[in-house]
């Protein structure tokens, strides 16, 4: 998200500080904006070490540039070297997990409920990824007994990347997706994914459609279940995990799949805060099935870019599946309303008017880079 932001700011008008990654160097010549790497690996950030390091450099890019407005890509730990800035305002972007964590941990210890206090307590004003977040940022800043500004921001995607129409045989001759239909589902494996759910419901679904197929786009620690699921259930070649796809083939896979389905759900502290893939479908012109949880619903408009279904009910996922296999009609108007609404909204040119706006909102009178 930072990083679509950063290249459609005004060039020169933000000043970007984090940790190093691997080829960073070469990857930030992309970008119309000064990018410091603080000289510690980004994993490295959370650390003591880091954070203090973070900080120093910090000041010292604050100083140069004298900014009249940070903005923290998450609470942790980009919030602690804003707040200790001093004087000078600050947004923290919540993506929804990180508040389930918090509202349990503040619960548990007087220590995290100071902490994450001082935090959130000192920010200009939230911006949050869905309704969903939102809501529950109050409800954590009313726990927390602070009065801080909530804005909500959904999400978008590159509608000039993810777009219809793209040649699919080379994907489908690399990934095996002959056939079909193609159902498809891109994310992290992990239990919130809802990837068992729909797993579960295929049985129903080849039911009525006996050539539906499940294809998974992802990596995550999961995959040995998963894979002992699909045996278990007798899936066999009906369900094809298919690794860590290149950025550059996703639009190609979208394009390749006849549904998309993102059945996430809430699982312990683990939920879906808006759900990027699936407006990456609506983008190439593929309707969507979605869990109803979470900030889901703000990313599939119910019975205008797709369906919402209870995630955690797999008869419920498959007979939302198999209505829409049923109307290849229905699909087709579902997608190509989802591709409107990219073109209109969920993209990323409209979450940076966005993202400027709230800042000038909240940012100091002087001028300054970001």
């Amino acid at each position: 998200m930072m990083g679509e932001l950063a290249l459609r700011y005004p060039p020169q008008s933000l000043v970007v500080s984090t940790g190093a990654y691997e080829n960073s160097t070469r990857s930030d010549t992309r970008f119309p904006q000064p990018i410091d790497r603080v000289g510690i690996r980004a994993t490295r950030l959370r650390t003591i070490q880091g954070l203090a390091r973070w900080t120093l450099r910090a000041r010292r890019l604050a100083k140069q540039w004298n900014p009249r407005f940070v903005w923290c890509a998450e609470l942790k730990p980009a919030g602690y070297p804003a707040r200790w800035l001093g004087g000078i305002p600050y947004g923290v972007v919540l993506h929804g997990t990180e508040l389930l964590l918090i509202e349990e941990k503040i619960r548990r210890s007087g220590f995290k409920r100071r902490t994450a206090g001082g935090i959130i307590g000192r920010a200009a004003v939230l911006v949050a990824n869905s309704k969903w977040t939102a809501d529950l940022a109050r409800q954590v800043l009313q726990t927390l007994e602070l009065d801080v500004p909530v804005e909500t921001v959904p999400l978008g995607t590159t509608p000039e990347h993810f777009r219809p129409g793209i040649d699919t045989s080379g994907v489908r001759a690399k990934y095996g997706l002959q056939g079909g239909p193609w159902l498809l589902t891109v994310a992290r494996l992990e239990w919130h994914k809802g990837i068992d759910t729909m797993m579960k419901a295929l049985a129903a679904i080849r039911a009525v459609h006996p050539n539906a197929r499940y294809a998974v786009a992802g990596v995550g620690d999961r995959l040995p279940q998963l894979e002992q699921l699909r045996e278990s259930l007798g899936l066999g070649d009906a369900v094809r995990f298919l690794g860590a796809v290149p950025d550059a083939e996703l639009p190609a896979l979208y394009n390749a799949a006849d549904l998309y389905v993102g059945a996430s759900r809430r699982h312990e502290l683990l939920v879906e805060g808006f759900g990027i893939s699936l407006v990456e479908a609506s983008a190439c012109g593929l309707a969507v099935v979605g869990g109803r949880s979470g900030g889901v619903p703000d990313a599939v408009r119910e019975g205008e870019t797709g369906i919402l279904v209870d995630p955690d009910d797999h008869a419920a996922v498959a007979a939302g599946v198999n209505e829409l296999l049923a109307s290849p009609e229905r699909r087709k108007q579902l997608g190509a309303a989802g591709r409107r609404a990219v073109e209109s909204y969920y993209n990323w040119d409209r979450v940076t008017k966005d993202i400027i706006r709230i800042e000038a909102s909240y940012s100091l009178a002087s001028p300054g880079a970001r």
